[in-house]
């Protein structure tokens, strides 16, 4: 287990994750990209814990998606299935694991302010603190994506699935944009990723 999580972890958190992953009796399974999630974690029928996490992640936002994910598994065991999946049992699950974590031998120091901040009151996803996403995603290889808050309104832009929009207006945090095709307005969040269309 060591070796491999030596090809996704930063190199001072592979001890600690691995012990806890063999603690609690975890099966880890690195899986291909999956574009709605970063990883997960279910009890199989048979009662074995499972959890999946994206290869492609970089290895700090591997490190806290596997946090995460482990931090269900406890807090369901913890307090029972009837919880919330991201309610406060797990929310003072998840901080309590990731608190040794957050420290100058893991993360850069650019991060971990960021990365404090967050596990202050930790969101569902990484990736609704758009704080978060942006400072992860910097240590991502590079790639031809764009944030929808950097581009300019009236841009059009197409998302994973080859659907085309066009960025209209601000709503509060998140932004309005017109699918072309049919008219419909969709909201995404500042950090959803686009590929921009040069027009």
């Amino acid at each position: 287990m060591r070796d491999i999580l030596a090809k996704y972890l930063p190199v001072n958190a592979v001890e600690p994750v691995s012990e806890l992953i063999k603690m609690n009796g975890v099966h880890l399974k690195i899986v291909n990209e999956r574009i709605t999630r970063h990883g997960d974690y279910r009890r199989m029928p048979d009662g074995a814990q499972q959890i999946t996490i994206n290869a492609n992640l970089n290895k700090y936002r591997f490190l806290i998606t596997t946090i995460h994910e482990v931090a269900h598994l406890i807090a369901f065991e913890k307090y029972g299935r009837g919880i919330k999946p991201h309610g406060l049992e797990w929310k003072h699950c998840f901080r309590s694991l990731m608190l040794p974590f957050i420290r100058p031998e893991i993360f850069p120091n650019s991060l971990l302010p960021v990365i404090a901040n967050h596990f202050r009151n930790p969101k569902a996803s990484s990736d609704t603190d758009a704080g978060l996403s942006v400072a992860l995603k910097s240590f991502d290889p590079e790639n031809d994506k764009s944030y929808i808050f950097e581009i300019p309104f009236g841009s059009v832009f197409k998302i994973h699935n080859g659907k085309t929009f066009k960025k209209v207006r601000k709503k509060i945090k998140r932004y309005e944009c017109l699918e072309v095709e049919t008219g419909r307005i969709y909201l995404f969040q500042p950090n959803a990723e686009v590929h921009l269309i040069k027009v």
